[in-house]
């Protein structure tokens, strides 16, 4: 956002009584990237847990050897589960980004890594972001018409096809993840210090 819509925005939680930080939230440490970590842990074991359950007839002789008892319906139910819970973090997740990005401030006359300005790494940021959980939100409920329907009788609870999209999303979520990262280390958009040496101030001084 432009500095004066920041302004706006600041006065506006003025008025409620809400102070920003010197990293420009009114909170010490952003909520965002942490839960992105959530939702990628959760959605990368979703859909790890899945490929073990699927690939498990390959795997059953090894963890025989190891005497680990095992169901192949565990996996899935780990599978399932995991990818439940990433959905629903993932609207937190989206909507803490969205209120960061209203108060970001980023400079103007600064390149990411990928040659790219802070306006559009924070458009493309925030709309990849509502495009990916509606993807992790359609993902959910393709895995639950397959866990509760369509192959509930069937050995393999998940299709191919759902597996190679989980596949293809994994890599999604690390470009999408690279351009926050972008956001915070080189626009340095809510980092307390980087806030504080553009206004000339000290940081060892004042973040003591």
């Amino acid at each position: 956002m432009s500095e004066q819509l920041v302004q706006q925005f600041a006065q506006l939680l003025n008025q409620f009584g809400i102070q920003l930080n010197a990293n420009g939230l009114p909170y010490p440490v952003p909520i965002h990237p942490n839960l992105v970590h959530l939702t990628l842990g959760l959605f990368i074991i979703a859909i790890l847990f899945d490929i073990a359950g699927t690939l498990f007839p390959l795997e059953k002789p090894i963890l025989k050897v190891l005497s680990i008892p095992t169901l192949r319906g565990s996996f899935y139910d780990v599978g399932w589960y995991n990818l439940v819970a990433a959905i629903t973090i993932t609207f937190f997740t989206v909507t803490a980004g969205f209120f960061e990005l209203l108060l970001a401030n980023p400079p103007t006359n600064v390149k990411s890594d990928w040659g790219l300005g802070a306006g559009t790494t924070m458009i493309l940021h925030g709309v990849g972001g509502v495009l990916l959980l509606a993807t992790i939100v359609g993902m959910g409920v393709w895995r639950g018409f397959q866990r509760y329907r369509w192959r509930k009788e069937k050995p393999r609870q998940v299709q191919w096809s759902y597996l190679a999209v989980g596949v293809f999303m994994l890599g999604l979520l690390y470009l999408h993840g690279t351009l926050g990262a972008h956001l915070g280390g080189d626009f340095g958009i809510h980092n307390a210090a980087a806030n504080l040496l553009r206004q000339g101030e000290d940081p060892n001084l004042l973040l003591k």
